[in-house]
């Protein structure tokens, strides 16, 4: 009997509370209500993290325009053996490119050979060197031969001298010795060779010298 008198107050008692946090919910959603609509009326830049997406593409526009501003050479090309700068007017023009602000080699493969049978460390030391020379004899007859270091090429003999052109030439390769026999025929040593020099040089008597066939 005192069982079945509980069990009906503890079903009094909860049937008296649960009116009670029925009625709670609606103050409950309001106050969730009222906080969501509260945070949306937040304007933007209150939060200082808050920012306008436009404000990165505008500020990348301007960044981009003081770098082009910034650099006219960037957009200036130059041939091999110049380099771009700007004079006093920050006009972008080309100059003579320093060989030793060329980078160090990596290895033998980078080496050239010019026509003058001398090795430099790179293209960009020939070029830079070549531009130096601008405007000169040398300079104009300077080129680049080929790639890698230059071939050993053996000093010419006197004994190989006196055999060459007339006798041994046509018969055995002595082109080590071309470079000094033609030393030797240009006589005033004024880098060029003359139909005269050229007859003493081959044996040819003056007599016999046609000065017309000269262009």
């Amino acid at each position: 009997m005192k069982a079945w008198i509980f069990f009906l107050l503890c079903l009094a008692g909860r049937a008296l509370a649960a009116p009670q946090q029925q009625e709670a919910l609606p103050d409950e959603t309001e106050v969730v209500e009222e906080t969501v609509a509260e945070v949306s009326e937040v304007p933007v830049g209150i939060n200082p993290v808050q920012v306008e997406v436009g404000e990165f593409e505008e500020g990348a526009e301007e960044a981009e325009e003081e770098v082009v501003a910034e650099n006219p050479c960037q957009n200036h090309h130059c041939k091999h053996g110049k380099v771009c700068e700007l004079d006093e007017s920050n006009t972008p023009m080309c100059v003579c490119q320093d060989p030793t602000s060329c980078p160090a080699p990596i290895g033998e493969f980078e080496k050239v050979c010019s026509n003058d049978n001398k090795t430099f460390d790179s293209s960009c030391h020939f070029f830079a060197t070549k531009c130096t020379l601008e405007g000169t004899k040398k300079g104009h007859k300077l080129h680049l031969d080929y790639i890698g270091p230059c071939k050993y090429i053996a000093p010419c003999l006197d004994s190989e001298l006196t055999e060459f052109p007339p006798l041994r030439a046509p018969l055995i390769p002595m082109e080590h010795c071309t470079t000094r026999f033609f030393e030797t025929c240009d006589l005033d040593n004024d880098k060029y060779i003359a139909l005269d020099e050229w007859a003493r040089c081959f044996g040819i008597k003056e007599k016999d010298i046609d000065k017309d066939l000269v262009i």
